[in-house]
């Protein structure tokens, strides 16, 4: 159903509301030494949980093998990207307590508030167009993982407008190699129907999907085979995001 123009407004308000409460309290527990990762964690999760409500979405996570974290090990988590809807979902997937951070476009980093919350909880900004600073921001991210934050990589690099499976970029697969991650694949299903790329066109009541499939451990790659662990990590994507004919 879509949602008519007040509607829409109340939604994209509560979701800055939210966003930007956050935020602050991030920066203020920061400030004040009382920001943990665990507090961070379980803002992260309600966080999600209120944007899938305000637009009414009912969301299912099926697994082909059960996320089960192994201490000492990194992970790196890998989807299909189509919709924003996409980071609350994923919140939502993964197990209670984990600590799961993004690594985001750098000029999600300027907004005043919600970018200063984003770094102190310890997302990482990304360079894109600098290829030197976007090197610096992986060792950012090998260090965290080491410290026990599961990365999100969207492989695609950006969301897909047509609802296909863009071609994947090789940063995130270097990564995954070179820290001896396990990626978990995830296959996302009805996020572009919540709210699809450049619009503002929400939809209430969408049932959305997370398929989590088999885990690949990157450390059996090596980096001259990053290409095969692409391919084989795109196939499995590219079937757990399609719906059954």
């Amino acid at each position: 159903m879509k949602a008519h123009f007040l509607t829409r407004l109340y939604i994209l308000l509560s979701a800055i509301y939210y966003t930007l409460s956050i935020s602050f309290l991030a920066i203020l527990d920061a400030s004040l030494g009382k920001l943990t990762r665990k507090k961070a964690n379980i803002r992260l999760h309600s966080w999600a949980g209120q944007l899938l409500q305000l637009v009414r979405a009912s969301y299912r996570v099926k697994h082909n093998k059960p996320i089960k974290l192994v201490q000492g090990r990194s992970y790196i988590l890998m989807s299909n990207h189509q919709s924003f809807y996409d980071i609350p979902l994923l919140f939502m997937t993964i197990p209670d307590g984990s600590s799961l951070r993004m690594i985001s476009k750098k000029e999600l980093f300027r907004v005043p508030i919600w970018g200063r919350g984003m770094k102190t909880a310890e997302f990482i900004s990304i360079d894109r167009s600098d290829h030197d600073k976007s090197v610096e921001s992986l060792e950012v991210a090998k260090d965290k993982m080491k410290s026990g934050i599961m990365i999100y990589v969207a492989p695609e690099g950006t969301r897909s407008r047509d609802g296909k499976l863009r071609e994947f970029k090789k940063g995130g697969f270097l990564l995954a190699i070179q820290t001896e991650s396990i990626i978990i694949p995830i296959g996302l299903r009805g996020t572009e129907r919540v709210m699809p790329p450049d619009t503002w066109d929400f939809s209430l009541g969408q049932k959305i999907e997370a398929h989590v499939g088999t885990h690949i451990d990157a450390s059996n790659y090596s980096i001259e085979g990053c290409d095969t662990l692409m391919q084989e990590v795109r196939a499995q994507i590219l079937s757990l995001s399609q719906k059954p004919e």
